[in-house]
């Protein structure tokens, strides 16, 4: 196919154990803006990008997979203050894994109170 027909990507739907913590945890420490909230599921949204949908699902479920038994991330933000984000959220009690580096590109890894496992990059 010489024409691609998907432009890009409008939104991500996570799911979270409790609608409205984890919408408070959202906006209050990510910094997230609330832009609809009703039912099961609100959306939220970045500076830029796509839309952050929160769905109230199973208690079991996560936004997140397994490899060979442990967690690997499904979504990836970016900040240029990697270091003080780090700091910042350990700070707030966020379950938050050491800063790693690959070749000068900074990363880690936390966790929102759903448990789903979440990384931001440099």
């Amino acid at each position: 196919m010489s024409d691609a027909f998907l432009e890009q990507i409008h939104y991500f739907r996570v799911p979270v154990n409790n609608l409205e913590q984890s919408i408070q945890w959202y906006t209050e420490i990510l910094g997230l803006q609330l832009r609809f909230n009703q039912d099961n599921l609100a959306v939220l949204a970045l500076k830029s990008g796509s839309l952050y949908v929160l769905v109230e699902a199973d208690h079991d479920s996560r936004g997140h997979f397994t490899v060979n038994g442990n967690p690997e991330f499904s979504i990836g933000f970016v900040t240029s203050r990697i270091r003080e984000f780090h700091t910042y959220l350990t700070t707030r009690d966020v379950q938050v894994e050491s800063m790693q580096e690959d070749q000068g590109h900074n990363f880690f890894y936390f966790y929102d109170p759903s448990g789903n496992k979440l990384q931001v990059h440099n």
